[in-house]
């Protein structure tokens, strides 16, 4: 078990999370002697929340202590034979541990519809217990990360950016996953202490209106607060009247009590109004009053649009509080796991699901996935699938639309790079998870590589998620083999 500082990642033994039709198909693969049938499955998504560009990839690491611990328990089993499931079954359960393979791109990755963020590689029973409860863990941490990576891309390399969202979440450890993978993708910090603590960070925050309304006067509360903190004397000034009231008080506070006692007015948090105007307004009251080192603070959930409204009207503000927006932001990643592939007397035989929607037919078969860069620019070109069985040139690709195989181009001059990482071999743990930190850093310069134009915050430029020409012909012809056997069986 991961520890963060003392903490559990995951709090209890998540094995039963999982949907009933897991149980009733494992049950049904082991009446029917298929518990040792290879199968793979891939995690996919088919569009990214908001109408964004990209996605992050997060939740790995819950994913690992989760396969790590999976086991039946007394508990467990107790449930399963209630249900009424064989003595048998329930034996073969209690025996049971992850032993297949499991291949993942990192956390902190952008990622991009329709390719495989994580394929599994098991017995097909163990690969379809462990589908619900890795799809909760990674829909839900890539929601977290793909919202605050759009606030961090859309603001100011030198402004700090909070995590505010532990009190929106749904539930405490939801809670706990927005302020971590926030931190994953680019957020300076948070308020929730849990999550800091867990980090070795500190949390960050000052005051509520609930500290102004407690004292008889707006001076009064804010004299009190730079009285107990006088070192790091944040006021949040738009409780009564922000500019009438709040920053006046703020400057009277700091001209008679923080200067003359030898500290400085760190800055003020404005929460309501027209953030844009009264930023300006209090930023130039500030320096008038010699106040030109307070910073100013904006909050109010924020979005990655207002964010960039608020930069071209002119705003001033050096930090930002974010909660809504990356604890639960709009959209939801729709994180799917279908199967691909099966093996059979040692050859992978590739399946797929069709579908009328054009968008629902998955992209078969036990596959390969890279990331081509452009040598000269060092930008993602595109990600590309491939057979496993395929040799994938480096000097030259034809690369297609899975959808259309009309929509194709030649790149030339790229460097190519795998995607996905082995995280589990024959049920061992063989990937070595780095810390958060070092997830952020690695966001950062996996974001570095994205061009501009994809990391839009509206209309973005559509990314290229394609196959090798040779795959896409192998997935048309085996929509049309697939298609022939069911007209034929009517």
């Amino acid at each position: 078990m991961k520890i963060y500082n003392g903490y559990k990642r995951l709090p209890r033994n998540y094995t039963l999370m999982t949907d009933e039709y897991e149980f009733t198909m494992a049950n049904g693969y082991y009446q029917n002697g298929m518990q040792n049938q290879i199968a793979a499955f891939d995690v996919f998504f088919r569009k990214v929340p908001n109408n964004g560009g990209y996605a992050i990839m997060a939740g790995l690491d819950k994913v690992i202590e989760y396969i790590k611990d999976f086991s039946f328990g007394e508990q467990e089993l107790s449930y399963l034979e209630r249900k009424g499931y064989g003595k048998s079954f329930v034996e073969y359960l209690k025996n049971l541990k992850f032993s297949g393979d499991i291949y993942a791109i990192p956390d902190g990755t952008p990622v991009f519809p329709n390719e495989p963020i994580i394929t599994v590689k098991a017995p097909i029973i163990e690969a379809q217990i462990i589908e619900t409860a890795i799809l909760s863990m990674v829909n839900g941490a890539m929601e977290h990360a793909t919202g605050a990576r759009r606030i961090v891309e859309a603001t100011p390399d030198d402004v700090t950016i909070m995590e505010f969202g532990a009190r929106r979440a749904d539930g405490c450890e939801a809670a706990i996953d927005a302020s971590i993978y926030g931190i994953m993708a680019g957020c300076d910090g948070t308020s929730n202490d849990i999550a800091a603590d867990m980090l070795n960070m500190k949390g960050l925050g000052t005051q509520a209106h609930s500290w102004i309304e407690s004292y008889d006067t707006e001076y009064d509360a804010f004299l009190a607060y730079a009285k107990a903190y006088p070192d790091n004397c944040l006021l949040l000034v738009d409780t009564i009247d922000t500019l009438r009231s709040g920053v006046p008080n703020a400057i009277r506070v700091a001209k008679e009590y923080l200067v003359p006692n030898g500290y400085r007015l760190k800055g003020i948090r404005i929460d309501s109004g027209d953030l844009a105007y009264l930023s300006k307004k209090a930023r130039k009251m500030l320096d008038d009053a010699g106040l030109e080192d307070a910073g100013i603070c904006l909050s109010n959930g924020l979005t990655a649009e207002s964010i960039e409204s608020l930069i071209i009207q002119g705003a001033e503000f050096s930090s930002l509080g974010v909660g809504d927006n990356i604890s639960k932001p709009e959209g939801r990643m729709g994180c799917v796991y279908k199967e691909v592939a099966l093996k059979k007397d040692g050859n992978w035989i590739p399946k797929i699901k069709l579908s009328n929607d054009v968008s629902k037919t998955i992209n078969p078969d036990f596959k390969k996935l890279y990331r081509a860069y452009d040598k000269e620019t060092g930008y993602a070109i595109a990600d590309i699938m491939a057979r496993r069985i395929e040799n994938v040139s480096r000097d030259k690709i034809v690369i297609a639309d899975p959808a259309n195989i009309l929509k194709h181009t030649t790149i030339t001059n790229f460097k190519l790079e795998k995607l996905q990482k082995t995280i589990f071999k024959n049920g061992e743990l063989v990937y070595d998870d780095p810390e958060i930190l070092e997830k952020q850093k690695y966001c950062n310069e996996q974001m570095k590589k994205i061009y501009p134009e994809v990391k839009r915050t509206k209309m973005p430029h559509e990314y290229y998620v394609d196959g090798t020409e040779e795959y896409v012909e192998f997935k048309n012809v085996l929509i049309d083999e697939t298609k022939k056997i069911a007209k034929n069986k009517i």
